[in-house]
């Protein structure tokens, strides 16, 4: 019986082939100034029979930057970058967003000329943090931003959403989730305010507000996406009362009408709508607080993406190390074709290799192999 991943859906003005989407993958492969090249090009060109690819996490300021060679959204010379990629994906028939990040305090003044990372509050995360010089150092204590500060950074959002249009992206999706600004502001581990963005539950919603008020008065709401990652302790995260921080942060999306809320979904139970408990509970709760799609993301394959669709809970599924290692990911999961094995010792950083030279499977049928592909991955694709 055909799988309902292959179905059509229509996501706001998009129209999309299947349900397979690209999730976002920071590989740190930008060129100098942190400026999209040709070989990124190539990598999301290659990808873009993907219903949906969402673009690895792209800083909105210089200040939001916490890792090397992390693409950003702010110089012109960026956009220009962007614009490279966004003509491949759309000459290969694809449709592209952008994620707008900021990292908050997972950073280190070394990429801030001396300046300590800002943050909500000035809480040191536990953890290293990746130097330009690829070392490993602690992270510092951030700098809590001023009360007249926060509207400014703001306004960096509004300005990436800007640039990302110039650039010939289809949408844009607020990064909101694993740890990095809009989620230090979201919970109340990280947020230990005491002026209109902290304290009470509604204080912390507010700098998510801002933000998404800022960029769909650029984009409009059909053409934005939020991502949240509810209970993940990725960079030293914790909240009180996520079932509600995480319930009102989806109400949000809602009230903006958005296309999409995009979940980060823990790894166990797996996935946590086939489950009980806590985790079904609290994912369960968003799907049933947001009216628009909702995308899941942790670990699918397309037996358990097939159930997430069917009952009800996802409308699309991202597929991450699978999609990084597979260019043509959803013609091997609708087929059942084997599926590339990734090589982690290329996800981050180097050149094209464990990045555009996976091979496709119609490649590998004509000859084409890769020293690190030689066995298969433990996701089965059924069709």
């Amino acid at each position: 019986m055909a799988s309902p991943l292959f179905d059509a859906l229509d996501l706001g003005p998009l129209s999309l082939p299947h349900r397979v989407a690209m999730a976002p993958l920071t590989r740190n492969r930008a060129a100098e100034g942190n400026v999209p090249a040709e070989m990124n090009a190539t990598y999301y060109r290659q990808r873009a029979d993907a219903a949906l690819l969402i673009s690895e996490a792209t800083q909105v300021a210089p200040k939001g930057q916490g890792y090397p060679r992390t693409p950003g959204i702010h110089s012109d010379a960026q956009v220009d970058g962007w614009k490279k990629v966004t003509d491949a994906v759309h000459d290969a028939g694809g449709r592209i967003f952008l994620q707008l990040w900021h990292v908050g305090r997972i950073s280190h003044s070394v990429y801030h000329d001396g300046e300590k990372p800002v943050a909500p509050s000035a809480i040191t995360p536990e953890g290293q943090v990746l130097t330009p010089d690829l070392e490993m150092v602690p992270f510092e204590t951030p700098r809590a931003l001023e009360t007249e500060e926060v509207p400014e950074v703001v306004e960096q959002y509004r300005h990436g959403a800007e640039n990302a249009r110039r650039a010939g992206f289809d949408g844009v999706e607020i990064h909101g989730a694993n740890g990095y600004l809009i989620d230090q502001f979201l919970r109340s581990g990280t947020n230990q305010r005491t002026d209109r963005y902290g304290g009470s539950l509604d204080n912390r919603l507010r700098f998510l507000r801002e933000v998404t008020a800022a960029v769909t008065d650029v984009w409009g709401p059909e053409r934005v996406g939020l991502r949240l990652s509810p209970l993940s302790p990725f960079n030293d995260m914790e909240d009180d009362t996520p079932g509600a921080t995480f319930h009102w942060a989806a109400s949000t999306a809602d009230d903006f009408g958005l296309a999409y809320v995009h979940l980060v979904e823990p790894s166990a139970p797996k996935p946590p709508v086939a489950g009980d408990g806590k985790a079904a509970d609290v994912f369960d709760g968003i799907r049933e607080t947001f009216d628009g799609a909702l995308v899941a993301n942790g670990n699918y394959d397309t037996a358990t993406a097939t159930d997430a669709i069917e009952r009800g809970y996802a409308d699309l599924v991202a597929f991450g190390r699978a999609f990084l290692a597979n260019p043509d990911l959803p013609r091997r999961l609708k087929e059942g074709l084997p599926i590339n094995v990734p090589d982690e010792d290329t996800f981050y950083n180097g050149d094209e290799h464990g990045y555009t030279d996976y091979p496709t499977w119609e490649e590998l049928q004509n000859g084409v192999s890769f020293d690190t592909l030689d066995a298969l991955s433990e996701l089965k694709a059924r069709g």
